[in-house]
């Protein structure tokens, strides 16, 4: 009991970890207003590298095997335990998800970026196409508020785009 104990405790430690992680990357995001659209995937390559991270750990055989003693010590704390770790492995998923979506834009990145306006109209089609696959298939980026975002940074980069163009011309 006093081993069981000792590993409830250490296990409660980590519950708080885990929770002060998933209330932090659960937070609104505070962007600049002119960001582009590469922020968007920066953001969630960073946020998948997190959660791939944790679920390392989590995974880990030496968490496996506290997670065993206590199972077999009926220990309550697993119930919030299980909780996390379905958690993290779900924001890992979605992390990844975003990722490989985001990644078909990526060849639209540099064209709204370095193009001239008139050029940048040409790809405008292909892009929203792209979006609408997206939204279409994606089994977490398809929200309002992940669209709206996407399409904001989008908008700013066409506009940043312009913007630069007639500086230089």
């Amino acid at each position: 009991t006093e081993v069981t104990e000792k590993l409830e405790e250490v296990v409660t430690i980590w519950i708080k970890q885990l929770r002060q992680v998933i209330v932090e990357s659960e937070q609104m995001r505070r962007e600049a207003d002119d960001i582009g659209p590469s922020a968007e995937l920066e953001y969630w390559k960073t946020r998948m590298s997190s959660f791939n991270s944790l679920l390392d750990e989590i995974r880990s055989s030496r968490v496996k095997k506290i997670i065993s003693i206590l199972q077999a010590a009926r220990s309550k704390t697993l119930k919030q335990w299980k909780e996390l770790d379905s958690s993290v492995t779900v924001a890992a998923n979605e992390a990844k998800d975003n990722v490989r979506y985001l990644y078909t834009l990526d060849k639209f990145f540099d064209p709204l970026a370095k193009a001239s306006p008139v050029t940048m109209v040409e790809y405008i089609p292909s892009l929203m196409n792209t979006v609408c696959m997206i939204y279409c298939t994606s089994l977490y980026y398809n929200t309002s508020e992940c669209m709206t975002s996407l399409l904001l940074k989008v908008t700013n980069q066409m506009i940043n785009t312009c913007k630069t163009y007639l500086r230089e011309g």
